[in-house]
């Protein structure tokens, strides 16, 4: 006859937890940690440690956040304010409401600077832009002395925005000066541009172009971009140099062009410092306002005139005019822009 033999359970060993009855939540003993002390989350340390890199982020932009909001953002709340006031730069603003803006549309010199500012627009920016990526293309072939001929390109646009340069430049479009000798030599009527209200727009026009620099080198790296292959399969189809600029180098490069479009015409809207020296003779936006732009016509109602508060209105409707203008360049992009994944 068997016998069933029970163990005889040892009391130096451990005993085993209890199993949890199926469908229940009994949790397992956790060991305590030595010393007693509570185990901290598991994600407290990289918390701490993102918050000390922000705090290290935030320490060495703060001179740029000090410089923003003390130069920049500053000063605009404050000509916002201006903008809607009666200041002379002397007596504390009062407010007038919106007085500025129907006195400024109802300025005829000030549709005067818009209509001298858009003509310099439309007519400086293309050239620029197509002189840089002319002489762009051309740098981009392998040639003796290529470095020099970059440096020599490109360092007008160091020195063409300095004052001296304008001085020089005035000089050479008075009368009688090296343009004017070299227009009467191919039967051109003698005169010199500075002193005609109808021409000296073109001087200023001229010393844009003549600083093509700085776009030049942008063009240049994305011509280093587009692939010698495309070159070569477009030459053994048959395909000349205009029909391979047209259908390869356009396209592969049309984001750095819309970059260089972009960036020029918002620097058009800027200008001031060539067109006030180039024109200040007597009149300081040229001679029956030939170069009166609208920052130089906003330099004489704030700082002529001690129109102040005028003078912030015109700002910001020249923000607003860029903003519009930017807008509808980006708005404009997905027509003729491509990107390298596909996307417009």
């Amino acid at each position: 006859m068997d016998t069933a033999v029970n163990p005889v359970p040892n009391p130096a060993a451990p005993e085993s937890p209890a199993t949890a009855p199926p469908g229940g939540d009994a949790a397992s003993p956790v060991p305590a940690p030595r010393g007693g002390r509570p185990r901290r989350p598991a994600g407290s340390a990289p918390r701490r440690r993102n918050a000390r890199e922000n705090l290290a982020g935030y320490l060495f932009m703060s001179p740029w956040i000090t410089g923003f909001l003390l130069l920049t953002a500053g000063p605009m709340a404050v000509s916002l304010y201006f903008a809607f006031t009666d200041y002379n730069l002397f007596d504390a603003p009062r407010w007038i409401g919106f007085d500025n803006f129907t006195e400024m549309f109802g300025d005829p010199r000030w549709r005067t600077s818009v209509e001298v500012t858009g003509w310099y627009v439309v007519l400086g920016t293309p050239l620029k832009l197509a002189a840089a990526l002319g002489v762009a293309v051309l740098l981009n072939q392998s040639r003796r002395g290529q470095g020099f001929y970059r440096a020599a390109f490109y360092a007008p646009s160091l020195i063409g925005a300095s004052v001296s340069i304008a001085i020089v430049w005035r000089a050479l479009f008075s009368d009688n000066a090296p343009v004017d000798r070299a227009q009467q030599l191919i039967g051109l009527d003698p005169g010199g541009w500075i002193g005609d209200p109808d021409k000296i727009i073109y001087a200023l026009v001229a010393l844009t172009v003549w600083q093509f620099g700085a776009p030049m080198v942008i063009f240049l790296a994305g011509l280093k971009q587009v692939p010698r292959e495309l070159y070569e399969a477009a030459q053994m189809d048959g395909a000349g140099p205009w029909r391979r600029f047209w259908n390869i180098t356009l396209p592969m490069i049309s984001p750095v062009l819309f970059f260089n479009v972009l960036l020029e015409t918002i620097h058009s809207f800027q200008i001031f410092g060539s067109a006030y020296i180039i024109g200040s003779q007597g009149n300081a936006c040229g001679p029956a306002d030939g170069t009166l732009v609208y920052t130089c016509y906003l330099y004489v109602q704030g700082f002529e005139n001690s129109r102040m508060g005028l003078a912030s209105a015109m700002a910001w409707m020249l923000l607003l005019a860029v903003g519009l203008v930017t807008a509808v360049l980006f708005w404009s992009q997905r027509r003729w822009v491509h990107y390298e994944e596909g996307g417009r």
